[in-house]
């Protein structure tokens, strides 16, 4: 038998190990942690195509919306709130704007709109019919990126870092990119920390040839370091005095953070050591797709380099994927914004050998309907359906080609078992190897988490 006072004499340097290692933490909120499983994926790019994707236009092939093109919509069962008042209206069927055709080993059904995607499908994994709570835009958009339709909540991107924190300490964690043509709904807070400590928000990359302004200092390094020293002492003093100090030391971090970048981050943005080949695969070339294109190879050369998480944005302002008019002009101009660049990305990852542990996933905030209540136009559009969204996801730990949910003949909703958004938030949090129920926050007298209730890890779709 081993006395109380032998075995803390023989542990104690383990116990000191312990405490060293969560003060260490706690000064270091983003070095990288352990996750809670093995997995494959080790960073995550999330591909957010603002303002409700057509999913009757671009992966959810429909021939009842042929068949039935310019009659009423029989009204949609199992519905609440707008859908089911728009689809008892008089309406009319909208049809694909364009072809579909099978592609691949798994014979997926893919619009003509995207031909560049469409030779890439067998490497993603489809989610049919999933539904948020809620049929306008900010909510949705809150509801897709933060697991909750009010603003305040931590997105995807500060759970994953808060999570596992990142592998490059000389840049940020969670990184973000927006459209060149405006700000995203619901602003920063799409991307912000919430109730997590501020060192998890993502921090924004500008558009164009200089996503980070003022990386050439006008101060020697050591000047500015004599600088930086002074200024985190007096931040120090400041701090020792109160109790929440949470924002204060981000902002310490995030000077440290910054002189650091200054060595790293302009090799990071420099797209002229890419070959000509690379740049053409992303759409470089054309003056259409060289915008989102080179957001996508921004995000290769940031995992690449360790980033945990990577958010593109795609439509702003009237460029949104927001067609209650004229879809049949609006909607190719989207895809082919988008088609090529996505395509070059799942591409150069896995020539490179990233993929299988780069977590890729494209989503929106909604679906559309299949009709229109605008009878009087002769450039029709479609609605709001929180419903009928479909998310794709590939790379780490996903099966390739596999599909899961189906939505009804005409692409309204789900057409057995029901996809609620927290089970995608779920299934991303186990394809990074944490876990929904352990990933947790106190906050307000409650531990909080980024499923709330719970989502169900959609497995099927999981290699």
């Amino acid at each position: 038998m081993t006395s109380r006072r032998r075995l803390l004499f023989n542990s104690y340097l383990g116990l000191g190990g312990l405490a060293l290692s969560d003060l260490l933490a706690a000064d270091q909120p983003l070095a990288p942690r352990t996750a809670h499983r093995e997995a494959k994926a080790k960073s995550c790019i999330f591909l957010f195509m603002e303002g409700g994707v057509s999913q009757m236009d671009t992966f959810d092939y429909k021939p009842a919306l042929i068949k039935h093109a310019g009659k009423q919509m029989p009204k949609a069962g199992n519905t609440v709130g707008e859908i089911a008042t728009f689809s008892a209206a008089p309406n009319r069927v909208i049809p694909p704007v364009a072809p579909f055709k099978q592609y691949g080993q798994s014979g997926r059904w893919v619009s003509d709109l995207l031909p560049h995607l469409a030779s890439t499908i067998d490497d993603v994994a489809m989610i049919h019919g999933v539904k948020v709570d809620n049929n306008n835009h900010g909510p949705a958009v809150y509801h897709t990126l933060t697991g909750n339709m009010f603003p305040g909540s931590a997105s995807i991107g500060a759970w994953l870092t808060y999570g596992l924190g990142t592998l490059n300490q000389d840049l940020p964690g969670f990184i973000v990119m927006g459209d060149r043509r405006g700000a995203t709904i619901g602003g920063a807070s799409v991307w912000g920390n919430g109730y997590l400590p501020a060192a998890y928000q993502g921090t924004l990359f500008r558009n164009g040839d200089t996503p980070i302004v003022d990386l050439n200092p006008r101060l020697s390094l050591a000047e500015q370091r004599r600088e930086l020293d002074l200024l985190k002492w007096m931040n120090e003093q400041h701090a020792a005095a109160r109790t929440e100090t949470g924002e204060l030391e981000a902002r310490i971090a995030s000077y440290e953070l910054a002189f650091r970048m200054q060595s790293k981050a302009p090799e990071l943005v420099d797209l002229k050591q890419e070959s000509e080949a690379t740049k053409k695969l992303y759409g470089l070339d054309d003056a259409v797709t060289e915008p989102f294109g080179k957001q996508c190879l921004l995000a290769r050369r940031m995992v690449e380099r360790g980033v945990r998480f990577v958010k593109l944005l795609h439509g702003a302002g009237g460029d949104r994927w927001d067609d209650h008019g004229n879809i049949g002009e609006r909607i190719p101009v989207h895809c082919k914004e988008v088609d090529q660049p996505v395509a070059g990305l799942l591409k150069d990852l896995k020539a490179r050998g990233l993929l299988d542990s780069t977590l890729v996933v494209w989503a929106s905030e909604m679906g559309r309907t299949p009709f229109d209540n605008n009878l009087t136009t002769d450039k029709p559009g479609r609605d709001h359906n929180q419903y009928g969204l479909v998310v794709w996801m590939a790379g780490g730990g996903i099966k390739p080609g596999a599909t899961f949910g189906e939505t009804d003949d005409f692409s309204v909703r789900a057409a057995a078992e029901e996809v609620p958004v927290r089970d995608v938030h779920a299934t991303i949090l186990h394809a990074m190897g944490l876990d929904q129920n352990r990933l947790t926050y106190l906050h307000a007298g409650r531990y909080k988490k980024l499923t709330d209730i719970g989502g169900r890890v959609v497995k099927e779709i999981l290699a």
